[in-house]
């Protein structure tokens, strides 16, 4: 979910209250959005070919609250960020794979496990780790950086751990991941960059926006899936509490085996364990099916319960 970035850790703007509660009501949002495609499959016939264009907003939305000052803080740590970006496509990816075997998923559920560790970071986890009291500069760069290099990320490591299960062709992948991801992206930028002053009054907004179309897209993939959802709905939820909850723990450790500190180390688990189920459940649906997009769904909604629920502790042991 693209929200607005919080960039100093001492002002409570407007823009930040406005993110607190998108990330406060947006799991509820998506468990309304979830019922509505469980109950009424029927009514979202034909809606699969939208998801593409719908995460293009979201991303249009995350672009927008870019600013030049994310890039460099790339340059300044660059071997965080580094840190940040290995640790991102090695835990959760290799974590998918490890518990799509150990649950013994079916193919189609095990290569949705795995694209959605294969996936860049989530856009909520700047204002997770801004309530945890994290390290909201490093958060925004990983973040930043994982994004731009999806393309190039994503395709090859799903073809490598999923392709046991499905084939994926990844110059397909690649192409989509441009259009939905990158471009979408670098056009908010260039509007933020162009029109910096009208964007600013919206701000606020954007959380909203990007809430209620992730809840669009939550909704068209439970309808697409309904059917089998009754049978794998608890292994699904299983597989993907453990895939989130060990990324969480492994990212917060890989920041403190390597010394980052504590408000770093806390922007490391919400990088590594939050990702961008939106993408992931676009490609499940273009490129698997409906049902291998059923992991994304849930896990754009537990990682955002699990997210807060880290943040409120992580802020109330840092007092």
């Amino acid at each position: 979910m693209s929200t607005e970035r919080p960039e100093h850790q001492g002002n409570d703007t407007a823009g930040d209250r406005s993110a607190r509660r998108a990330v406060t009501i947006f799991p509820v949002l998506v468990l309304l959005a979830g019922a509505i495609g469980l109950l009424l499959p029927g009514s979202f016939t034909g809606w699969g070919e939208s998801v593409p264009y719908l995460l293009g907003v979201v991303m249009f939305c995350m672009g927008i609250t870019m600013t030049p000052q994310d890039f460099r803080g790339v340059a300044r740590r660059p071997w965080a960020v580094a840190l940040g970006l290995v640790a991102h496509y090695v835990i959760m990816p290799g974590l998918g794979w490890a518990i799509a075997h150990l649950l013994q998923l079916p193919p189609q559920l095990a290569a949705g496990v795995i694209l959605v560790g294969c996936a860049p970071s989530g856009t909520a986890s700047n204002v997770v780790t801004y309530l945890a009291r994290g390290d909201v500069a490093l958060s925004v760069s990983v973040a930043t950086v994982s994004t731009l290099v999806a393309p190039l990320v994503t395709p090859p490591l799903t073809l490598l751990l999923a392709g046991e299960y499905l084939p994926v062709d990844t110059g397909s992948m690649v192409t989509d991941i441009l259009k939905t991801v990158l471009l979408p992206v670098l056009a908010g930028l260039a509007v933020r960059l162009l029109a910096g002053r009208y964007v600013q009054r919206a701000l606020p907004l954007l959380p909203w926006l990007s809430a209620v179309t992730i809840g669009v897209i939550v909704t068209v993939v439970v309808a697409g899936s309904a059917d089998a959802i009754k049978s794998a709905a608890l292994l699904v939820f299983v597989a993907v509490v453990l895939h989130n909850g060990l990324g969480l723990a492994l990212g917060y450790g890989a920041g403190r085996l390597t010394r980052l500190g504590e408000p770093a180390s806390r922007a490391m688990a919400f990088e590594v364990g939050m990702q961008n189920s939106g993408l992931a459940a676009s490609l499940a649906t273009a490129h698997f099916s409906p049902l291998a997009a059923l992991p994304a769904a849930v896990f754009s909604v537990w990682h955002n319960v699990s997210g807060a629920l880290a943040a409120a502790w992580l802020s109330r042991r840092g007092r």
